[in-house]
């Protein structure tokens, strides 16, 4: 919110020879926080000049220029080379002496150009930051202005103002206007504050049908419970918008377009309230306030059509949709050059309503921004009022009694406040009456109770709903700096749980291994779900989110797999064509058949019961957390006498099996499927039975479609289940000192028996003789029979109490050949 220090100035008293730091100050101590300053950057002289003559003089470059003689209030005139051609002999306008520095900064010095010394400038609005106008220069006429010659012009057009920026949270909408910034710097100071509100009297309006058709509202909030209208008659579409109005809206950040719609935008600005106006020649019969139906289409006034939903909010007259509620008005009844009779809008609109509309359509006109955090209800009379008012004097109009009022609000619910709750909560001393004082200085009622205080908020601050939100503006009004700034002792024999422990060595054993660690979003497209969701979720439907921030990202992730292949995309767009990354985090498992919604939340001021925390958990889906992992490019680039080696596979599954080692979990690996993977080159990760995870490489027509290289490698690992599984004591192997015996031996199985399940028949067939086996080859070609492969296995055996025969190893090594041979049918290549 830009807040113009001379309007300001109009609500609350403040010295005269403020600063800016001084203002910024002043609201960071009741929790705004400072953003940036804006001023026009101009410093004269700048003064009032008077055309006298001028001479076009045509140039070689098919240019004319006029050499003009200005009166500047000086013995002589001053001759200016000028390029603009919207002037005539007695115009008055802004000049630029020598010495002077225009936005930009832009210095102004005499200069000899085009055969002349040109002995200043006649300044455009965009030169001196009044707007974007740059077609000709100013002419003050133009602004309702015939000022002395040489007087200073930088007064005269209100540039020697400026504005502090300060971010307004969500909570506090009544902060978007003048009117609440002067009340917060008036909390502030101590100041005393005008309300402007007070200052214009609604008139009664009737004769102007309105319809509220709310069919279907949200939340049971029908989307209207105020609505103000009121005509006037007989404006003057030549009036120009007012010097001193025009500086205010640019330094607010709101371009000047014509009277009327200045005035609708200064008063949104003062108030809070925003407002419309119609062109009411335009309109046709009375308003009918209705939901949008599914594909509907309506013209904004940004010219764009727009296709409406069923929650959008519509205004309606006999001709159709004129305006799409609290957000834009329609392109039907525009105001316009000729616009001379207008009906003035105002409303309370449903903030959700509003907000799910500007959200959805990407419009964020100011009006949404401030409906979507809540209006006084008791302000769109006051705004009507007062834009009417300035149409009258500044328009020439006049308000007649053509128009409505329809008020249903709901006056604020009282809130009781027990005595010293404010202490406890915010942990510092307030006495009765600092409680008092500060809730009845934000123009709460207080009534004293048995118990405390009965307090009701007033009708702007819609934020106040329970007494912790009153404690909170008591600690703001009588200072933060009340409060004490304590470390809390931490409870002796409490630390990190297992889980929390094994979940940082998994993270950062993997960085430790050369892996960048990630973090994506959990917000994924359906499709995303769909396509990487691991086999065994059933087919359940994965969560969506009743709100989101991107409709095409509404679900919650099942896989860590989508996001890590978002963020390998974007690193690849980078240049960057070497990637190892893994990310540590929940996914969201809803299971089939359970109802899944939030329901009440409890009070935020005290601790939760037993049963409602188990509520609340049991209405959210379990949130497993998964380690997932992505491997492209080269794992090592090449070198001089070292050619490059691309990641693959074994990458993934020596991730998988290092993770195993570090957290002490046996796992199996075996062949399996994944939708999203190459069936030939994807293992399951077994603990006994189920499944905890796959590692594999991506699909190459799935990384084809996705930008990536041929070869990308993954890995996602339930890391619940696999810390489950880890090991609490470790039983260390010894070193044993006798030397080993080795034997090799290769296997004719089916090519449907995985090499995994071979292995494991070995080991259990050698006994406990076999230290170590390791698959070194699988062959398939001449000399194997079709539908067959032969895997060769090293046989490392050893004896903790003697040195192992020959005899004693191929006896051994012959006893696993046995248990193969019966269970997969493996035959003993010679």
């Amino acid at each position: 919110m830009r807040v113009p220090i001379s309007w300001l100035r109009e609500f609350v008293a403040i010295p005269e020879d403020v600063t800016f730091e001084q203002v910024h100050a002043a609201l960071v101590k009741v929790g705004f926080e400072e953003e940036d300053v804006h001023s026009f950057d101009v410093t004269g002289p700048v003064v009032v000049g008077k055309v006298l003559e001028f001479t076009p003089e045509p140039q070689s470059n098919g240019k004319t220029i006029n050499w003009v003689q200005v009166d500047v209030g000086e013995d002589a005139p001053r001759g200016i080379v000028c390029g603009a051609h919207n002037f005539a002999v007695g115009d008055k306008v802004v000049v630029s002496l020598p010495g002077a520095v225009l936005p930009g900064p832009f210095p102004i010095a005499a200069r000899k150009t085009y055969g002349h010394v040109s002995d200043g400038m006649m300044a455009s609005a965009r030169e001196l930051g009044l707007g974007d106008e740059h077609d000709g220069i100013l002419l003050l006429k133009n602004l309702g202005l015939d000022p002395e010659v040489g007087a200073d012009a930088i007064p005269l057009l209100g540039i020697d103002d400026f504005a502090v920026e300060i971010n307004v949270t969500p909570d506090r909408g009544y902060a978007f206007s003048i009117r609440g910034v002067a009340r917060e710097y008036a909390h502030s100071t101590g100041a005393a504050f005008r309300d402007p509100a007070d200052a214009v009297t609604p008139s009664d309006a009737h004769g102007f049908s309105v319809t509220v058709a709310d069919e279907a509202p949200i939340r049971g909030n029908i989307g209207v419970s105020v609505f103000m209208a009121r005509a006037v008659r007989g404006i003057d579409p030549t009036r120009p918008t007012p010097a001193w109005m025009v500086s205010r809206l640019t330094l607010a950040g709101i371009r000047s377009i014509s009277l009327v719609v200045d005035i609708s935008n200064y008063v949104m600005l003062e108030l809070g309230q925003p407002n419309h106006t119609y062109d009411l020649d335009k309109l046709r019969g009375g308003f009918t306030i209705r939901r949008a139906k599914a594909g509907e289409k309506f013209e904004t006034l940004d010219g764009q059509v727009r296709t409406l939903s069923p929650e959008d909010l519509l205004i309606d007259d006999e001709s159709g949709p004129v305006g799409l509620a609290g957000v834009m008005g329609g392109a039907s009844t525009e105001i316009s050059d000729s616009t001379t009779n207008v009906l003035v809008e105002a409303a309370n609109w449903d903030p959700v309503t509003i907000a799910r509309t500007a959200r959805r359509h990407k419009l964020w006109s100011e009006a949404a921004r401030r409906y979507e955090r809540g209006v006084d209800p008791k302000v769109p009379a006051v705004g009507v009022a007062r834009v009417v008012q300035l149409l009258e004097e500044l328009g020439g109009g006049t308000g007649d009694d053509l128009g409505i009022v329809l008020d249903n609000s709901v006056p604020p619910s009282a809130i009781e406040l027990p005595d010293g709750y404010v202490t406890s909560l915010i942990g510092a001393e307030f006495s009765a009456d600092e409680v008092t004082d500060s809730l009845q200085e934000i123009g709460t009622t207080v009534v004293a109770s048995d118990s405390g205080w009965t307090v009701t908020p007033p009708t702007w601050r819609p934020d106040l709903t329970d007494r912790a939100t009153l404690a909170e503006e008591v600690a703001r009004i009588v200072g933060y700096d009340r409060i004490p700034s304590v470390l809390p002792v931490a409870p002796p024999g409490r630390g990190l749980t297992r889980e929390q422990r094994l979940r940082r060595l998994a993270s950062s054993s993997l960085a430790a291994g050369g892996l960048t660690e990630v973090l994506a979003y959990p917000f994924l497209a359906q499709a995303s779900n769909d396509q990487f969701g691991s086999p065994e979720t059933g087919g359940v439907a994965a969560m969506k989110i009743a709100n989101p921030l991107d409709p095409d990202a509404a679900w919650l992730r099942t896989s860590l797999l989508p996001g890590l292949i978002a963020i390998a995309r974007r690193n690849l767009s980078r240049g960057l064509t070497d990637l190892s990354l893994y990310e540590v985090g929940t996914v969201f498992r809803p299971v089939a058949g359970h109802t899944y919604g939030s329901g009440p939340l409890p009070a935020g001021d005290q601790r939760p019961s037993a049963e409602v925390l188990e509520g609340l958990r049991a209405s959210i889906p379990p949130q497993p957390w998964h380690v997932g992992a992505l491997f492209l490019g080269d794992a090592v680039t090449k070198q001089p006498g070292q050619p490059s080696v691309s990641h693959g596979l074994s990458d993934a599954l020596g991730a998988a099996q290092h993770l195993a080692t570090v957290l002490a979990s046996p796992i199996t690996i075996t062949t399996g499927s994944h939708q999203a993977m190459h069936p030939g080159r994807t293992a399951e990760l077994r603990s006994g039975d189920r499944v905890i995870g796959y590692a594999g490489e991506l699909l190459p027509s799935l990384a084809a479609d996705l930008d990536l290289p041929r070869v990308v490698a993954v890995l996602e690992l339930d890391l619940d289940a696999l810390i489950a599984l880890s090991i609490t004591e470790v039983t260390p192997s010894p070193i044993l000192g006798l030397p080993a015996a080795t034997q090799d031996l290769s296997l004719v199985v089916s090519s449907t028996v995985s090499a995994g399940d071979v292995l494991a028949l070995l080991v259990e067939g050698a006994g406990e003789l076999l230290e170590k086996v390791t698959l070194v080859d699988d062959y398939r070609g001449a000399g194997v029979p079709d539908g067959s492969k032969s895997l060769t296995f090293a046989l490392r055996f050893r004896a903790a109490d003697r040195t192992l025969t020959q005899a004693e190893a191929t006896e051994a090594k012959n006893a696993a050949v046995a248990v193969a041979a019966a269970r997969v049918g493996a035959i003993l290549r010679e």
